[in-house]
């Protein structure tokens, strides 16, 4: 019973940590809402709001690492395409 516990309150303390990201490098483009960091080449942009730290001291030309995590807004269901091999999304029988 402590196993399983302590494992899940493990578990809870690392699921946060696995969707957050960074990236470092020179800013790009800074306004009120968002700000462009350019890493080897590749911009990325990121979404800046009131409760985001330190976004008021930063100017363009600054070198930066900027904490972000992904979180999805909507998710569609789409129609899935039968596989190759099966008719209609069904399983083709066996031939003999």
């Amino acid at each position: 019973m402590k196993r399983s516990f302590a494992l899940a309150a493990a578990l809870l303390l690392v699921a946060p940590a696995a969707l957050a990201y960074q990236v470092t490098g020179p800013v790009v483009e800074v306004t009120d809402t968002k700000i462009v960091v350019d890493k080897d080449g590749e911009k990325h942009e990121m979404a800046v709001t009131k409760d985001t730290k330190g976004a008021g001291k930063v100017k363009k030309g600054d070198k930066v690492t900027v904490q972000y995590k992904m979180t999805a807004t909507s998710i569609e269901v789409k129609d899935a395409k039968p596989d190759a091999g099966t008719k209609g999304g069904k399983e083709a029988p066996a031939k003999k």
